[in-house]
């Protein structure tokens, strides 16, 4: 659909195991993401979605297994190496995770001043990243006065102001009506289309997910029970799936 897929896996997950305490959350899952697709995590609450996101950003880190980003591996890794590969990530987190305090412009321009970016470019740069995202003319305005879609694209603005060749979504349909959780979608697609991103959507939105993957993976008990197109995952006749599919969670 959008991929314009090269051969080589954007990021690769290699026998990952996580637990936490004798919860095991990962067991030894494997996954190649390709240079810009759009890969949907699916699955129940709790499955470990979002322990992959954490995992792949470098917020946490696997007990066992590697993680690769262009070929190198960044798991384990430190220093400049370390921060030279997260920079290839930005992420959209489910709340926006937007500063309080801080104006729009602030919000969006934060990356950027803490790089050091000359404040003349900033100036240029925030409403202009306000605008890729449909939006203008907020740049004095609170959070707190942004409806929750609004503040999801402020935070995706300012995810993409340090230009990142990896966008990671966190639920990013979760607490917007159907309306707004459809424009989000559309500005994941859009997004990956204009910049040639890949982009990992964690999900529970079975929807959104139809309306905008590349590929679908579904997690269940610690490990990928499906990895492929949305038809695909909608032809299935694997029973997690099925029920999942109906909107009933699995036993």
């Amino acid at each position: 659909m959008h991929s314009n897929t090269s051969g080589n896996p954007k990021v690769e997950l290699k026998n990952l195991y996580k637990s936490f305490g004798e919860k095991k959350i990962l067991q030894g899952i494997n996954l190649s993401i390709e240079e810009g697709e759009i890969l949907c995590v699916i699955g129940q609450s709790g499955s470990g979605k979002s322990v992959i996101l954490k995992n792949i950003i470098g917020l946490m880190h696997p007990d066992d297994g590697s993680i690769f980003v262009d070929g190198k591996e960044f798991t384990g890794t430190t220093g400049a190496d370390f921060y030279n590969i997260q920079h290839k990530f930005g992420v959209l987190f489910q709340m926006a995770a937007l500063f309080d305090s801080m104006n729009i412009f602030d919000n969006v321009a934060f990356a950027m001043r803490r790089k050091k970016i000359e404040d003349k470019q900033i100036k240029e740069r925030v409403p202009e990243l306000l605008a890729q995202v449909g939006l203008r003319d907020i740049e004095q305005k609170m959070p707190s006065e942004l409806s929750g879609g609004m503040q999801k694209r402020v935070g995706l603005a300012r995810a993409l102001a340090m230009k990142p060749e990896i966008m990671l979504y966190d639920e990013p349909t979760t607490g917007v009506d159907p309306i707004t959780g459809s424009a989000v979608d559309r500005l994941i697609v859009k997004m990956n289309n204009d910049f040639n991103i890949t982009s990992v959507v964690i999900t529970h939105d079975l929807q959104s997910a139809f309306r905008i993957a590349d590929r679908i993976a579904m997690l269940h008990e610690g490990d990928f029970i499906f990895l492929g197109t949305p038809d695909e995952f909608n032809r299935s006749d694997d029973d997690v799936i099925i029920r999942f599919i109906a909107g009933r969670a699995s036993s």
